[in-house]
């Protein structure tokens, strides 16, 4: 479960995460959505330990992410909007540095990459250095090693950048496969088509607070009753 409880994050005098309030239980697949500038980021920053929010608290699985940040990034796996490798390790070494720092057992480890490399249909490339990778192989190598530790709690920012088709496809299926088996996703995109497709609940964002918060059925609803379609609501609600 994630909890954000009256969370607020300034800059100096500059407001990006307004009093946000928002609860995901285990197993949900929410979207997190607004204009560049919105707070999405950062929020994801704050949920994350790579920001202190100024006031509010975040609770990963059961633990603060202030009071308890290793605890806490134990529960998540996180892939960022742009993807980071270390440019002279090869993918499977990555694999290999990251379950490290996830404090996985060797013998269970050797087992946890070869599944993931087969899941993630990277084994033409993995033994490559990651220097070589495109944009896309990069993104997957990331995303195998966010979800190695087998995390309660998935936090994605722009999951599909970079990606191709089939690559995306894998992500998508895997993320759904997640959360039949409980895991929480919190994905912020811009690609509607994807948040509809995957969510079971959206959020729309602006100015750092909530503007729109509705399970996917309702949002459904709410388009058949109006004739209109998400781009449409989208723009309206945050312009």
């Amino acid at each position: 479960m994630i909890q954000l409880i009256n969370v607020t994050k300034k800059f100096n005098s500059i407001l990006a995460v307004d009093n946000l309030s928002i609860e995901v239980p285990a197993g949900q697949f929410m979207g997190f959505l607004g204009p560049n500038g919105a707070g999405k980021t950062t929020t994801i920053k704050m949920m994350t330990g790579l920001y202190n929010p100024t006031s509010g608290k975040i609770i990963i699985n059961g633990y603060d992410v202030v009071k308890q940040p290793i605890e806490a990034k134990l529960n998540i796996g996180y892939v960022p909007d742009q993807p980071y490798l270390y440019d002279k390790l090869t993918g499977r070494e990555y694999l290999y540095f990251c379950g490290g720092l996830y404090k996985i057992p060797q013998e269970d480890l050797d087992i946890m990459v070869d599944e993931i490399i087969k899941i993630f249909e990277i084994e033409e490339w993995i033994d490559k250095r990651t220097e070589s990778y495109s944009q896309g192989m990069a993104q997957r190598v990331v995303f195998a090693a966010a979800l190695l530790h087998n995390p309660k709690i998935i936090i994605i920012d722009e999951p599909m950048v970079g990606l191709d088709p089939k690559s995306a496809n894998i992500i998508k299926n895997i993320l759904k496969e997640k959360c039949k088996n409980g895991s929480t996703v919190f994905m912020s995109t811009h690609i509607l088509s994807v948040a509809e497709e995957l969510c079971q609940r959206i959020v729309f964002i602006k100015k750092g607070r909530i503007v729109f918060d509705y399970a996917i059925e309702e949002l459904i609803e709410l388009k058949r009753i109006h004739n209109r379609k998400l781009e449409d609501l989208y723009l309206e609600l945050v312009g």
